[in-house]
């Protein structure tokens, strides 16, 4: 294969890329030192007068040629710049305007078009990144018989050089260049800005030659000719620099004859229409002369666009149809988007179904660069009414290809395809169906934004900007117009949202909308009034209309007061611009001024709808606290206000109601602000009100020395003032309440004689949960002495008891409740959060006991790893209930997360973890990123802890195996051996491709595998294995983590405990030991022969059911099925046997397969056979040098334990 063009730097370019001036036959355009293989056949001489003659050469050419640019090239370097010489260092230096430059080629092509087309030839050469040498050669004819048999490309093996020869009429041009040039970049592809001018330049060239030589040179018939037989030529070229760098030149050339050919069609209209008004003169004031030369200017302006066009005919067919499925993405990008260009400047030439179909098949490319220059060419073309007619069949055709692009998985691509459905839809007269209509208004609830907001203004459009307001001489009229016209847009708003059912969340729909549509989701005066109409008196809102339109009134307020999409549209919050940032000031304004009038009255009308006031009770939140000085009149209303807040909260019990009550006395009860007196005021009250209230339930509740006494009725009082209560203490420092104190007593109550209602628990820990974490938070902020971190430890570790005696608790959700405050609870008391400079905050630190600790992990083994649940799920998914098994998949990860939060920040030991770790098979798709995220975790803490705890797991999990397979059959246990092996593949994966952060690790995972592996064996000539010897199968797992020379350590520490007596046996019981040690030998050629010292080792005992024939893989794995992998000992000696699925052949195997890599002749790797040596000599090398190499890197030293 050719290689690519590489591109030298900036400055070698400028040194090197010099033109020889040889104007006759055989001229030779060269660059000094390219020719990098002949040169060592050249003598220093020689290379000095040919480096004499090309700067003699590039001087006398580069005045002649270019004289202003050489007068300020000079200019330049007096001031210490690089000087530019050459055709392709003006145009990359881009220091001149490009016209000049343009005009200075023009007059030099004039003064002597050969040395000056030669000059342009080496331009489009060195822009390919190419810095050889280009020879021409002059040929008669156009029928040279000779001629094909020149036109090559292809490697001289003498000279060591590439070259290609191709025909540019006059010319045949011989492009020679070094071999030693790797595939590299060229101008084109090279990042940076300099390159990207470069680029810009390059294009703007080939532009300005056409515009500026429009009147003169292109119809000379020479450069014209050349120029397009040079770039058609190489855009044939196997070489990927060559094809892109003159398929874009080619391009731009036609867009700029096109171009040029709209000029000529302007004149030709003008110098028409003149002819014609003459020729309509009367015959006594008609000029003869005048018409005489509008003819001749007509019949030279169509001549011309006749040439013009016949030379864009041959670019497109020359260059654009071999060139617009090329292989390379950024070719075919180019020519769609430059055929989008010509079509929509030249529509009487190209806009027909003939060029549009390329358009149309290339929607379908794989690349998304490439799919979207089809998109947005597409977009000029339907944006102009003129083309619509001329495009029907090709909209037709490709309707339903454009349809499909918006679930593209390039959101770009699928956000301007929704904006050219847009334009059909605004264009085309019923060309998109309803159904396809629907389908566009669905992408409003996309996660995409651009393509969420181009749907939200597609649905505005075509639903609700059709409402007119009528035309009312009566200033009522005119307004009940208005707001009916205002009833109608909301009432078609809800009703889409009704209709999809996609999404339950409002604020989407509105985000989506809130570009195009924020006057009418800002108009809070007409939406409030709206709700506030009573619906008997006209055309009111139903019930749900209500909710609905009550959540976009939220939606709209978080909106405007925010700025910022919601959850899953945005990476953040953006920063605004002072004009966005002045509205954004304004809006929160009016918010604020307009709610604290209306917001009451809301509240009272729907204080009985739980969910209407859950919204209504949230829009305080985003009452801006900077606002309030600019608002006078507020003060007045917050009394009412309050009030209302007041009576709301207490006629409702359920949580969502009280949080967003809670949350919005938080925000009005700012210190900063003058009205926090009076918030603080009503909050106190309110609290007093429910705290005296519970005290006295409480008492009458709890009977000193008897039995616990209630009715439902106390019960229900007691709850729903403790819900109260609770909900406030999450966003209030209720401290100097002690309400520790007086909810404890329930807990304490509890444990002791029982019979309370297990609600009443669940809200009494949650409330304890806060008040400690209270205490802590003001310990934390300093506000504490002593005497109060001592009463704070003691209250800690009593509530941790109460938790712990709940965690037995016989009701599920009072176990789940004690189980999340706890570990809240111990997060913030963990040593990571109070260790550094506060030590006088040691008393809170609190470590959970083992008894805790093994509290903590049986309840996540009972309620997230559970088969219970599991079939719970299953039972839910066969009777359709989709989101009860969804809720439940997000309770349990909730729980499993909190441990493992335990685990990361220390709270309890690490090696708790392997009980989690066991599960990451079982549980892969419900739990397997938070275990692996754990994973990672532990091992960012302390790597040598978290592979222990690996090792843990795996030999718990093996001894458990031995342990059920002494109990029942081996049959069923099959499945739990590969498990093990999967699991400790998927452990191995964790540790990445960085093998020296993991060396100290997996060096100790081995090292204690094999002292567990041989645990109880002694070498006195016994052939009995160890009663382990099988985890070795699963170490092996790990192997491959090692570095080389640490498998040398590992091999030679395995030798320690098996001895020379070991490898002669060739029972079934040492297999493993077999696959372990061709584990730790196959990085060399030793595995090789390892791999086939297993198979002749076994092979004795399948030679029976076996034809010899078989191949080696598929014998190997029939013959290891049959032997036996655990040997566990009882009692009276025996060994059960245990069959070995194919699935654990692998490691054995793995040296049977071709590992040694070699480099091809692409410089990839290539596998290779091993050699096959004799089996035995290999099974009996005991000495670890096998896999001895010359690595600069330390080993590790084991030494049994």
């Amino acid at each position: 294969m050719i290689a690519e063009p590489k591109l030298a730097s900036r400055a070698a370019v400028q040194k090197e890329n010099s033109i020889v001036d040889v104007p006759s036959s055989g001229s030779v355009i060269q660059t000094p030192n390219a020719l990098r293989s002949g040169s060592k056949q050249k003598t220093a001489r020689g290379k000095r007068r040919v480096q004499e003659v090309s700067e003699n050469a590039k001087r006398r050419h580069s005045e002649r040629s270019f004289p202003r640019h050489r007068r300020v090239s000079q200019e330049h370097s007096n001031n210490g710049d690089v000087e530019a010489v050459t055709l392709f260092e003006v145009v990359s230096m881009g220091k001149s305007a490009m016209q000049s430059v343009v005009d200075d080629w023009i007059e030099a092509y004039q003064q002597d078009r050969d040395t000056a087309l030669l000059d342009l030839i080496s331009f489009f050469i060195q822009c390919s990144g190419c810095k050889g040498v280009v020879t021409a050669e002059m040929f008669q004819s156009r029928h040279d018989t000779g001629l094909q048999k020149k036109m090559i490309e292809e490697f001289d093996e003498d000279t060591g050089l590439q070259y290609k020869k191709f025909m540019a009429f006059p010319w045949i041009l011989t492009v020679t260049w070094p071999m030693d040039m790797d595939c590299g970049e060229y101008p084109l592809t090279m990042p940076g800005p300099y390159w990207k001018k470069f680029r810009c330049n390059f294009c703007e060239f080939i532009v300005m030659l056409i515009h500026q030589g429009q009147n003169s040179v292109i119809y000379d018939s020479y450069l014209m000719d050349t120029v397009i037989s040079l770039l058609t030529e190489l855009s044939d070229s196997r070489i990927r620099a060559f094809r892109h760098t003159c398929t874009l030149s080619a391009l731009k050339l036609l867009t700029a004859l096109v171009s040029v050919a709209v000029n000529l069609g302007v004149n030709k209209d003008n110098t028409h229409r003149l002819y014609e008004e003459e020729r309509n003169k009367m015959t006594s004031k008609r000029a003869c002369h005048r018409q005489e030369q509008l003819e001749k200017k007509i019949k030279e302006l169509q001549d011309k666009q006749h040439e013009i066009e016949n030379m864009m005919n041959v670019i497109f067919k020359g260059v654009f149809l071999m060139r617009y499925r090329d292989v390379t993405p950024e070719i075919r990008a180019n020519c769609m988007e430059e055929i989008g260009i010509w079509m929509k400047m030249y529509s009487p030439f190209f806009l027909n179904d003939s060029y549009l179909k390329y358009v149309g098949w290339m929607l379908n490319d794989k690349q998304t660069e490439v799919r979207l220059k089809c998109v947005l060419g597409l977009q000029g073309l339907y944006s102009n009414t003129l083309f619509i007619s001329k495009l029907e069949l090709f909209t037709s055709r490709f309707k339903d290809r454009i349809m499909s692009m918006l679930l593209d998985k390039d959101h770009e691509v699928a956000a301007q395809s929704m904006k050219l459905l847009m334009l059909i839809s605004q264009n085309c007269e019923d060309v998109l169906s309803l159904e396809d209509c629907k389908t566009m208004y669905q992408f409003v609830y996309s996660s995409h934004r651009p393509l969420a907001t181009t749907a939200g203004e597609f649905l505005y459009k075509n639903l609700l900007s059709h409402h007119q307001v009528p035309e009312q001489e009566d200033e009522v009229s005119k307004q009940k117009g208005r707001n009916n016209h205002y009833t109608s847009t909301i009432k078609t708003l809800i009703q889409f949202f009704q209709e999809n059912e996609l999404h339950k969340h409002v604020s989407y729909l509105v985000d989506s909308l809130w570009d195009c549509a924020s006057p009418l989701l800002k108009d809070w005066e007409s939406v409030t009034a709206l709700l506030l109409d009573d619906p008997q008196q006209g055309e009111g809102l139903n019930d749900s209309q209500q909710s609905i339109l009550i959540e976009i009134l939220l939606a709209s307020v978080r909106q405007a007061a925010e700025g910022h999409p919601p959850a899953g549209r945005g990476t953040g919050k953006k920063v605004f611009p002072a004009k966005e940032r002045k509205v954004q000031v304004d809006d929160c304004v009016k918010i604020i001024e307009h709610f604290i009038v209306v917001l009451p009255e809301l509240l009272a009308k729907y204080s009985t709808d739980a969910n209407k006031v859950t919204s209504l009770l949230q829009i305080p939140q985003y009452f801006s606290m900077d606002v309030y000085s600019t608002c006078s009149r507020i003060e007045g209303h917050l009394d009412v206000l309050l009030k209302q807040m007041k009576d709301v909260i207490e006629k409702h019990t359920e949580p969502e109601v009280l949080e967003a009550g809670s949350r919005a006395y938080q925000v009005l009860w700012s210190k900063e602000m003058a009205i926090h007196n009076q918030v603080n005021v009503s909050r106190s009250q309110l609290i007093d009100q429910w705290v005296d209230k519970f005290n006295q339930l409480l008492k009458d509740f709890l009977q000193e020395g008897e039995s616990l006494s209630a009715n439902e009725e106390v019960v229900y009082q007691i709850l729903s003032t403790l819900k109260r209560i609770t909900a406030f203490h999450n966003a209030h420092d209720l401290s100097k309440w002690n309400l520790y104190d007086s909810v404890s007593r329930i807990l304490t109550a509890g444990s002791e004689h029982g019979g309370i209602p297990h609600q009443i628990t669940i809200q009494a820990l949650q409330c304890t949960c806060y008040s400690v974490l209270w205490q802590i938070t003001t310990c934390l902020e300093g506000a504490f002495s002593k005497e109060n971190v001592l009463a704070q430890r003691s209250q800690l570790r009593s509530f941790c008891e109460m938790c712990q005696n709940c965690l037995s608790h016989e009701h599920p959700a009072v176990k789940e409740q004690a189980f999340t405050v706890l570990c809240d609870t111990l997060i913030a008391c963990s040593y990571q959060l109070h260790s550094g400079e506060r030590h006088d905050l040691a008393p809170l630190v609190y470590t959970p006991d083992a008894k805790l600790q093994r509290a903590l992990l049986t309840f996540i083994q009972e309620q997230v790893f559970t088969e219970v649940e599991q079939e719970t799920q299953s039972k839910a998914s066969e009777n359709g209930d989709e989101v009860n098994k969804l809720d439940e998949l997000h309770r349990r990860r909730s729980l499993l997360a909190a441990y493992c939060k335990l685990v990361v920040h220390s709270v309890v030991e690490m090696t708790t973890a392997a009980e989690i770790f066991k599960q990451y098979m079982k549980y892969y798709n419900d739990f397997g990123d938070i275990i692996k995220e754990t994973l990672s975790r532990t091992r960012q803490m302390d790597r040598i802890q978290s592979a222990r705890t690996l090792v843990l797991c795996l030999q718990q999990l093996f001894l458990r195996l031995k342990q059920e397979q002494g109990s029942s059959s081996c049959g069923s246990s099959i499945q739990t051996i590969s498990t093990i092996k999967e699991l400790a593949r998927r452990f191995s994966l964790t540790f990445g491709w960085d093998q020296i952060k993991s060396r100290e690790s997996v060096a100790m995972m081995h090292k204690d595998g094999i002292e567990f592996a041989f645990k109880g064996f002694v070498q006195n000539g016994q052939k009995q294995p160890p009663p382990n010897i099988a985890y070795l199968t699963i170490l092996s797992e790990f192997s491959n983590k090692l570095l080389k020379p640490d498998k040398k350590t590992v091999y030679g520490y395995l030798q320690r405990y098996t001895g020379n007596q070991v490898l002669t046996y060739k029972e079934d019981g040492w297999i493993s030991l077999v696959c372990y040690r061709a584990s730790l030998l196959a990085s060399g050629e030793e595995d090789d022969s390892y791999s086939l010292t297993s198979t002749d080792t076994f092979k004795e005992s399948s030679q029976s059911n076996h034809a010899r024939a078989m191949p080696l893989k598929r014998k190997l794995s029939n013959e290891l099925c049959n032997s036996s992998l655990l040997a566990s000992s009882d009692t009276n000696g025996r060994t059960p046997d245990v069959k070995v699925t194919p699935q654990f052949i692998s490691t054995v195997i793995k040296g049977g397969k071709w590992l040694k890599c070699s480099q091809g002749r692409n410089g990839k790797e290539t596998e290779e056979p091993p050699d096959i040596g004799h089996p035995q000599d290999a099974m009996l090398q005991d000495q670890p040098d096998a896999t001895n190499e010359d690595v600069d890197i330390d080993t590790f030293d084991m030494e049994p334990a």
